[in-house]
């Protein structure tokens, strides 16, 4: 199969496009015929080894962990799906190697989910890792409630754009915060308030719309945005952190740090917000496969707005 790949850490410039064969298709694996796959910013991140301590890699390594498709072949005891149905998934294994940047991915049928069916295959793959993120975050460690009032850092990018649905879904009161001129489209993804972080201390800023602080700040951006925020939250309030582990914060504050797991059980919920129209999906440019290293170059600017996404 044609497939992405990089044989050392050189980052996304390293990485290069060419022929590797398929690993054998075992017992509860299926053999997917990917449509188009999702480019996150961790996935820049992988290609330079950050997480070479944390996670097992074997090179060749093929990045790219969000895809949609199509199931053309099962293993013996994968039952759960029939060849042909559409699918989509959060396709991190334990160990790095077999992503989703390539013509095909073999992956236990576990991990698979019913892609929605109102929307593009591309918009489709833009959705596991960055929607999984905001959902585990919000609903599983935030514990989110209707009236709730939550602040959502860097909510202009992909799990950012996932989180102020997901909070608008679960009714509760959003502020958005990114540079103005993506402060329409986060009012059109439903934030009540926003903030440009460029203007003014965000504490100050939250603290003039809700004087008694916001229940939940969902961290996605950490640095000095966050330092701002945390005056902001409530005694009684949780911070939510996808990239701040909790190294330099006040041991007082009821902090969590989320590393997205995969969960089809939560992509079928994903897949029932979408088609109810409760969650859409941006997607701002769209790569060829042999863009591949151009898409993580892109992505890693974490400026963005909505998914990127490569189509092979």
């Amino acid at each position: 199969m044609k497939a992405a790949n990089y044989k050392e850490f050189a980052g996304p410039k390293g990485v290069k496009v060419g022929e590797l064969d398929l690993p054998e298709l075992k017992e509860g694996e299926v053999l997917v015929k990917i449509k188009a796959a999702g480019v996150n910013p961790v996935d820049a991140v992988i290609t330079k080894g950050y997480y070479k301590d944390m996670m097992p890699h074997s090179f060749p390594i093929i990045p790219g962990w969000d895809m949609a498709g199509v199931i053309k072949k099962r293993g013996h005891a994968a039952r759960r799906f029939e060849e042909g149905d559409e699918i989509y998934a959060y396709a991190r294994r334990p160990e790095i190697k077999w992503g989703t940047f390539a013509e095909y991915i073999v992956i236990p049928e576990s991990y698979l989910a019913r892609r929605p069916k109102n929307i593009s295959v591309k918009e489709a793959a833009a959705i596991p890792l960055a929607g999984l993120t905001a959902y585990q975050a919000l609903y599983v460690a935030g514990d989110l409630a209707s009236g709730q009032k939550v602040l959502i850092l860097g909510s202009s990018g992909g799990v950012g754009s996932f989180g102020i649905q997901l909070a608008k879904a679960r009714g509760a009161e959003v502020i958005g915060v990114a540079s103005s001129k993506n402060h329409e489209y986060m009012r059109s993804l439903g934030a009540d308030h926003t903030i440009d972080y460029n203007d003014r201390d965000i504490g100050d800023a939250v603290k003039e719309i809700y004087p008694e602080g916001v229940d939940l700040i969902f961290d996605c951006t950490s640095g000095e945005s966050l330092q701002q925020s945390l005056k902001s939250l409530k005694d009684s309030g949780k911070l939510v952190s996808i990239l701040n582990q909790g190294d330099d914060l006040d041991p007082k504050i009821d902090h969590q740090f989320v590393f997205v797991e995969p969960n089809s059980l939560q992509l079928d919920q994903l897949r029932e917000l979408v088609e109810e129209e409760k969650v859409k999906v941006k997607v701002s440019e769209t790569y060829s496969l042999d863009e591949a290293s151009q898409a993580l170059q892109k992505i890693e600017t974490l400026h963005t707005t909505g998914k990127i996404v490569i189509v092979p």
